[in-house]
């Protein structure tokens, strides 16, 4: 059973709000680290994943739409966005592999809240919306396959953090470590016995000079002024998914 447990969501190769999460003290003594997913996808994508493969057995990888779809890019299927397109053609072989290896879910003991499924965005679908404010026939059919022992789900994709009961089944979205709605800061979560929903302050300037100076992404001054300094609101966000969750 596992005392206490981190959750860092889509951190999009963005490594000054990473290096800012794992250097907090609760985050350095979690018995344990989940990624769940959109790790790389970002203008640092080699220094995120180097950074978080050398903390070893500490953290455990799910993989996300942006991780899939990075390898298909570095397979000839083009991504959507011109920043995957590039961390792909960035990426060691190993790294390629590593991304292409993880799991779409994890399910681990947590003190306090049971059996805990982590997945990106829904136990059934990489790319699959649901929000805070979804309905709860739609949590129905999204939660329809996931074991009943598993009374808590922990996901991201959607960079919203939030927590709420699900027909008694918690759902607790960690927010974005990298590309965070609704104002900046790393957002994150740690488990056990209850859930706290974590933001981690750092000097948004810095990280955008930094991001700027230290990739070779082509926007990448512009890309760090879009996302780390948090360009749009939850309610933008939500305006944008809410068609995505089928209402």
């Amino acid at each position: 059973m596992l005392e206490r447990v981190a959750v860092l969501s889509d951190v999009h190769g963005a490594l000054p709000p990473l290096e800012a999460v794992l250097a907090e003290p609760d985050v350095a003594a979690a018995d344990l680290i989940v990624l769940t997913g959109d790790i790389a996808a970002g203008p640092q994508p080699v220094e995120v994943l180097d950074l978080l493969a050398g903390l070893g057995d500490r953290v455990r990888w799910v993989g996300g739409n942006a991780d899939r779809e990075l390898v298909e890019a570095r397979a000839g299927r083009p991504a959507v966005d011109e920043v995957s397109n590039w961390a792909a053609g960035q990426l060691r072989d190993d790294q390629v592999a590593r991304l292409a290896a993880l799991p779409t879910a994890v399910t681990l003991p947590v003190a306090g809240l049971g059996e805990v499924l982590f997945c990106h965005a829904t136990p059934r679908d990489d790319e699959e919306v649901v929000l805070v404010d979804s309905r709860l026939s739609r949590w129905a059919e999204v939660f329809a396959d996931v074991p009943a022992e598993v009374r808590t789900v922990v996901c991201g994709h959607t960079h919203m953090p939030f927590a709420r009961l699900v027909d008694r089944r918690l759902v607790v979205n960690a927010g974005s470590v990298g590309m965070p709605y609704g104002g900046p800061g790393a957002d994150w979560a740690l488990l056990g016995p209850g859930v706290q929903l974590r933001r981690t302050a750092f000097d948004v300037d810095a990280a955008c000079a930094r991001v700027a100076a230290e990739s070779d992404f082509p926007d990448a001054a512009g890309w760090a002024d879009e996302y780390l300094r948090s360009r749009y609101s939850d309610a933008e966000a939500l305006a944008v998914f809410g068609p995505r969750d089928g209402r």
